[in-house]
């Protein structure tokens, strides 16, 4: 069975409004899913540190993380370490000049991943998920939307429902 792992961006929360849309995309493939909630914790390595456990706590390697900014980052520097079916990234927040941001470095373990990033994203520059889609052969989705993707929630589904099916050909 495939376990779909959701990680929510810094001020999002475990069942935001990606997450929920998502959901119901999964339990429509007989996917599990878990959210992660990072509410709780007040840097980004108690985050990471989290979610290892819940990868740890999934006995397949068939786990599909699924990341929103920050959430992208953790999803993808856990892929760095841990094999992982595929990845499905929301704007997320690589090559960021932060300090909490400290990893750079991204060569995730799979090669199934799509990126949905906003042209007008505030928060993270589109390039940088252009620079990693191109460096991972993944499939990236640019939309006219800022950070939050609150107008392309249509496009959300309609991708995430055709990753799935492409994943189970």
């Amino acid at each position: 069975m495939t376990t779909i792992i959701f990680s929510h961006g810094k001020e999002s929360g475990p069942n935001g409004t990606k997450i929920q849309i998502l959901r119901e995309i999964a339990k429509k493939h007989n996917h599990q899913s878990i959210s992660v909630d990072y509410t709780s914790c007040s840097t980004i390595d108690e985050r990471y540190e989290k979610l290892k456990k819940v990868i740890n706590f999934v006995p397949s390697s068939d786990i599909i993380l699924v990341g929103s900014s920050m959430g992208g980052y953790l999803s993808t520097i856990a892929s760095n370490e841990r094999n992982v079916k595929a990845m499905f990234l929301f704007c997320p927040a690589l090559y960021m000049s932060d300090r909490e941001y400290g990893i750079h470095e991204y060569n995730p373990k799979c090669i199934n991943i799509e990126i949905i990033h906003g042209w007008n994203d505030e928060i993270v520059p589109f390039e940088n998920s252009v620079k990693f889609a191109k460096q991972c052969n993944a499939i990236l989705n640019l939309v006219d939307d800022n950070h939050r993707l609150q107008h392309s929630h249509n496009i959300i589904k309609e991708r995430f429902d055709f990753f799935l099916n492409r994943l189970e050909e």
